[in-house]
């Protein structure tokens, strides 16, 4: 089994680029060994996993950012998050690695950092869309159909519910945005009345 290594110091209040550096350095690591062992598919899901778990669990959030947690008890409590989730062995010994390095702060970084990788291994873009309510299948299918058509490449939506946009969809496909809310139609509408009166 091979080790990913770290020699970086124990502060926690790195600058952002520095986190992004530190999930970087991390998530190439695990991508290069989960692909030379042809365990993509299951980084892939323990990364979905992950980043799940990171969304629906503020105190799991609290406990990889608080600088105040012990490290012992950020390894038990990662260890029983990666048990929980059956994440493969090699996932799991990289969070425990991390949290034995106080680098679980990156977690989010991390994730975020290894799902890009894997889209583009497999010639795949991930497009964020956020939606007033939640996409059917068959909405889901034909937005992702009409990305692709768009940007010649398979699309993976990454969906989220924001119930403020009222209607219609936010969509960012790398550095394009598209706004079809009617929050936005509405604020460009109060834009337009401010100029006329």
């Amino acid at each position: 089994m091979k080790r990913v290594k770290d020699s970086g110091r124990d502060d926690v209040s790195e600058p952002a680029s520095i986190s992004l550096g530190i999930a970087s350095r991390y998530a190439q690591a695990l991508f290069e060994i989960a692909k030379e062992e042809k365990g993509l598919g299951a980084l892939e899901a323990d990364a979905d996993a992950i980043g799940a778990a990171l969304g629906a669990s503020a105190d799991l959030r609290d406990v990889i950012a608080s600088p105040v947690v012990a490290r012992d008890d950020q390894a038990r409590a990662i260890a029983a998050v990666a048990a929980a989730l059956k994440l493969s062995t090699t996932t799991a010994n990289t969070l425990a690695l991390m949290a034995s390095k106080r680098r679980l702060f990156v977690l989010p970084q991390l994730v975020a950092n290894l799902k890009s990788r894997i889209a583009d291994e497999k010639g795949e873009v991930t497009a964020d869309v956020t939606s007033a309510s939640v996409l059917s299948a068959e909405q889901a299918s034909k937005l992702a159909a009409a990305l692709k058509a768009s940007v010649g490449k398979d699309v993976k939506l990454n969906t989220t519910v924001d119930e403020s946009l009222i209607g219609g969809l936010v969509v960012k496909l790398g550095s394009v945005m598209i706004d079809t809310s009617v929050k936005a139609k509405l604020a460009a509408l109060q834009n337009s009345m401010k100029e006329v009166g």
